[in-house]
């Protein structure tokens, strides 16, 4: 094939790469954070609008108020992991446009007044700067584990009181510990998931 990445590149971003269930206990350093989102910040969105937001939880008393609205089986892997963020979207990020996207430097109050529409818009976006996220943290070197089995509400009353931020996804990640990866699962093949026309 011609990747421009090498194979030990492609495994660790995409072939081998799963979903962790199990972490060890070596912290995640605010260095190492920062380097991640570094490296996230750049995924594609409309306008540059950049709405997802990071609440990084790595103490256990900030973990402590996430595991009551987390469901079944995700409570105990965030209690023991080393690092767990709260992916976020910000439904007021059109007040960052006039400095993000200067181009149209009305685009704040005329595509993005109307509040539903800006929630609709910051969930597909932040949605995708999420997947960036999952792949920075594999080229950090270290494992992911998403979960959506959350109380959504509870997550947002508890860390957005103001309502501004709206939970999509919770995220443990650190270096992978015992047995930290159920057997992969299939996927579909590329005849029955793509159209060539």
């Amino acid at each position: 094939m011609s990747f421009a990445l090498d194979d030990k590149a492609l495994d660790l971003l995409f072939r081998e790469a799963q979903t962790a269930q199990t972490f060890s206990d070596e912290p995640v350093s605010e260095e190492k954070i920062r380097e991640i989102y570094d490296l996230i910040k750049f995924a594609p969105t409309a306008f540059n609008q950049s709405p997802l937001r990071l609440t990084v939880l790595r103490s256990a008393e900030a973990r402590g108020r996430l595991i009551p609205h987390l469901m079944g089986a995700n409570q105990a892997k965030t209690e023991t992991a080393p690092a767990t963020a709260i992916l976020s979207m910000d439904t007021e990020f059109h007040e960052h446009l006039p400095r993000l996207f200067p181009v149209m430097p009305g685009l704040k109050d005329e595509v993005f007044s109307d509040p539903d529409a800006r929630v609709g818009s910051a969930a597909l976006n932040a949605a995708l700067q999420a997947g960036y996220f999952i792949l920075g943290v594999r080229a950090a070197g270290l494992a992911a584990g998403p979960m959506t089995g959350f109380d959504a509400e509870g997550i947002n009353k508890e860390f957005f009181g103001d309502g501004k931020q709206k939970v999509l996804l919770v995220v443990n990640f650190g270096k992978p510990g015992e047995n930290a990866y159920f057997p992969r699962n299939p996927r579909l093949s590329f005849e029955e998931a793509a159209t060539v026309l």
